[in-house]
C-alpha cells in the first residue's frame, strides 16, 4: 500500500477515526492519513497530528485520555525555555515557559514534556488552569498560522501524578515512531505543492517546467516508497525502535520538500504563487524545519560509523 492510496483531504475534528498507533499492523495507513492530512492543509495537519501523537503516547503509557478532549504535544526546549517540574514526588509544581504551542486557544489539552529529577516527565495538563498563560504575539510569520503555536507560561500548576515512568517519552520506541509520521505529514505537504503544480502546468508546460515536474514525481515516489518499507519495519518488529531507519526516513523527506521549495516556484511562475500556492509554499518552508538539518544529519553520520 503506498502513503498515497488514501484521498487527499483535511483532517476530521478530533483525528480520532484513526487506524490504530504505530507497531500494531496499520502504519502505513496511518502514516498515509497524516500524509493525506498535509497534502491538503498543513495547520490543520499540524493539529491533527499532535493529536493523534498524544493519544498515542497515552496508549503506551497505559493511560487514559480525557474522552472528547483534544490533546497536543508540548515539548519544545528552544533557547533555554522548557516546563520544569519543581519540588519534589506528590508534590510538584509545573512551571516554565514552552516555545511552539500548537493550537494553544483552540486545545482542551497539552501532554507536557517537563524536565524533573531522574529525568523527563509528561504531564496530561488541562489548559483551562488558570496557572496556564499564552503569550500573545511570540508567532509572527504569516506561514503556519493557522497552528496557533504560540509561547505558554505555566506557572504555580500542582502535579500529582505525571504520564510515564522518569524519562518515558524519549525512552519509549514510539518517540521514533511518532518522529515517522510528522515525516508523512512534510511529504504529503510536498506532494500537495507537486499536485498544485501539476494542475498549473496541465494546459501547457515548456521542456524546463516539464523537467522539474518529471524530478519532482521521481523524488514522491521515492520518498514514498522508504515511508511505506519504514512503517513496515515498525510493524513487523514493534519491539524496536527502529530509530535509524526513522531518522533515514525523515531525511529524505526533508530533503524532498526542500526540492520541492526550489523547484516549485521555478516551474509554477507568479500566476500559481499568487493565486495561493506561495502559502502553501511557506507552511511546508516551516513545517519541515522540525527536522533540524545538519544537526539531525551528523547524528544519523554518528550512528552508521
Amino acid at each position: 500500500m503506498s502513503l498515497l492510496s488514501e484521498p487527499s483531504g483535511s483532517p476530521s475534528s478530533d483525528g480520532d477515526d484513526l487506524p490504530p498507533p504505530p507497531g500494531q499492523g496499520s502504519t502505513v495507513e496511518r502514516w498515509a492519513r497524516f500524509a493525506a492530512w498535509g497534502r491538503a492543509d498543513l495547520p490543520a495537519a499540524r493539529l491533527a497530528e499532535g493529536h493523534a501523537d498524544a493519544l498515542a503516547i497515552l496508549v503506551e503509557a497505559g493511560a487514559e485520555p480525557i474522552p472528547g478532549a483534544r490533546y497536543g504535544v508540548w515539548a519544545a526546549r528552544s533557547e533555554g525555555t522548557g516546563a520544569v517540574l519543581a519540588g519534589a514526588v506528590g508534590s510538584w509544581s509545573l512551571e516554565g515557559r514552552v516555545r511552539y504551542c500548537s493550537g494553544a486557544h483552540e486545545l482542551d489539552r497539552a501532554l507536557v514534556v517537563a524536565e524533573a529529577p531522574g529525568g523527563s516527565r509528561i504531564v496530561d495538563l488541562d489548559l483551562r488552569h488558570p496557572g496556564v498563560h499564552r503569550v500573545e504575539g511570540t508567532w509572527r510569520a504569516a506561514a503556519m498560522r493557522a497552528s496557533d503555536s504560540i509561547d505558554v507560561e505555566l506557572r504555580g500548576i500542582a502535579v500529582t501524578d505525571p504520564v510515564g515512568e522518569p524519562g518515558f517519552y524519549t525512552a519509549r520506541p514510539g518517540f521514533a515512531w511518532g518522529g515517522g509520521g510528522v515525516a508523512a505529514v512534510w511529504f504529503g505537504g510536498a506532494v500537495g505543492a507537486v499536485d498544485r503544480l501539476r494542475e498549473r502546468l496541465a494546459s501547457g508546460a515548456d521542456a524546463h517546467a516539464l523537467a522539474h515536474l518529471g524530478a519532482l514525481h521521481t523524488g514522491v515516489c521515492a520518498v514514498d516508497a522508504l515511508l511505506e518499507r519504514t512503517a513496515e519495519l515498525i510493524d513487523a518488529a514493534p519491539k524496536a525502535a527502529h530509530a535509524g531507519e526513522v531518522a533515514v526516513a525523515r531525511a529524505a523527506a526533508e530533503a524532498l520538500c526542500r526540492d520541492v521549495l526550489d523547484r516549485v516556484p521555478r516551474a509554477a511562475g507568479v500566476g500559481a504563487l499568487a493565486a495561493g500556492l506561495a502559502d502553501h509554499l511557506a507552511d511546508l518552508g516551516v513545517y519541515v524545519r522540525q527536522h533540524h538539518g545538519e544537526r539531525d544529519l551528523a547524528a544519523l553520520g554518528e550512528t552508521l560509523l
